[in-house]
């Protein structure tokens, strides 16, 4: 195990593919020999659906091993789970902390009492981050797929706010500690966006309010990039008056109906405008004084194996 365990969090906006760039970054991780801890927080079992396996309990299990010997395990986090768990360590209710659960107080703590649920949250990714046996860290790195970046800073930071309530005792001590481990050169909060104009902003914002708040920015991810399937001189031809007959006159030694020309030529200014808005955003992208990495759009959907690609692409680029 390293001297060290290393936080990933990964954030992005909804329908970006967060959860899967995430996975894509713990088998990377696992490929260079690490042992992985892979968490969700948000309930979704999205890991358990993008590795085929049965919904994750609130407890670590190995879901898949790397081509240099590592392994990933997931840990889907529940709070009340964690909650109980927390009682039972820092203050050793054991039964009776079951008992609460039973009553209800446990399903109240965390639902009505602010910033309750994202505490225990980031404090079991510590706990995780943190854990020794044999005097070795258990996990080379934890990667967790976290909350959406348009709350991901409160998220991060709500163990400041705690920190600021509780002046003594173990709330205020684990407080501190995760506050430190998340704003130490061994944690990294990558943002995961698609080359559009809403996503884009929310990501330029999310670093803004991360750096603001002394949170260490990674990689921003561009995830789902098209490659450009037409030259520089096809460009050109798609402007001139002559292309529909051109066109027509390129598909008849194929055989094929040239009355599909004007579909092609349609579909042909829709792709140009398409790559014309990617390049455009990624210009804002690259100007943001941040790491900028992309992933690659995979036309037949995501399985194991295209998460296996993802993760080559994250090692080649030099993210992990």
């Amino acid at each position: 195990m390293g001297a060290t365990t290393q936080l990933h969090v990964v954030t992005g906006k909804g329908g970006t593919g967060k959860t899967t760039v995430a996975a894509a970054l713990a088998i990377a991780l696992a490929d260079q020999g690490q042992r992985v801890l892979l968490c969700e927080v948000e309930g979704r079992q999205g890991i358990a659906q993008l590795f085929d396996v049965p919904p994750l309990p609130y407890e670590e299990r190995r879901i898949a091993s790397g081509l240099g010997g590592g392994q990933v395990h997931a840990l889907a986090i529940d709070p009340e789970a964690a909650l109980l768990e927390y009682l039972d360590m820092y203050y050793h209710l054991g039964r009776a902390g079951k008992l609460l659960d039973r009553f209800g107080v446990v399903d109240f703590a965390t639902t009505i009492a602010p910033g309750v649920r994202d505490v225990l949250l980031t404090g079991k990714a510590y706990e995780a981050a943190r854990r020794k046996e044999d005097g070795r860290f258990v996990y080379d790195a934890v990667v967790m797929d976290a909350p959406p970046t348009g709350r991901i800073t409160r998220f991060l930071n709500v163990n400041a706010e705690v920190a600021g309530l509780a002046k003594v005792g173990p709330v205020r001590k684990q407080a501190d500690a995760i506050m430190d481990m998340l704003h130490s050169d061994t944690s990294r909060v990558h943002l995961v966006t698609v080359l559009e104009e809403m996503p884009v902003q929310e990501t330029l914002d999310g670093v803004t309010e991360l750096r603001l708040a002394g949170l260490p920015v990674g990689h921003v991810l561009v995830n789902l990039v098209r490659p450009a399937l037409l030259s520089e001189a096809s460009q050109q031809l798609l402007g001139t008056d002559g292309v529909e007959q051109a066109v027509a006159d390129a598909l008849e030694p194929s055989g094929v109906d040239a009355g599909h020309a004007p579909a092609l030529v349609e579909e042909g200014h829709a792709h140009v405008a398409r790559q014309h808005l990617q390049d455009a955003q990624h210009v804002l992208l690259d100007d943001a004084d941040v790491p900028v990495h992309d992933l690659p759009w995979l036309s037949e959907g995501v399985d194991l194996g295209a998460l296996f690609e993802l993760a080559q692409t994250l090692r080649d680029g030099k993210v992990v």
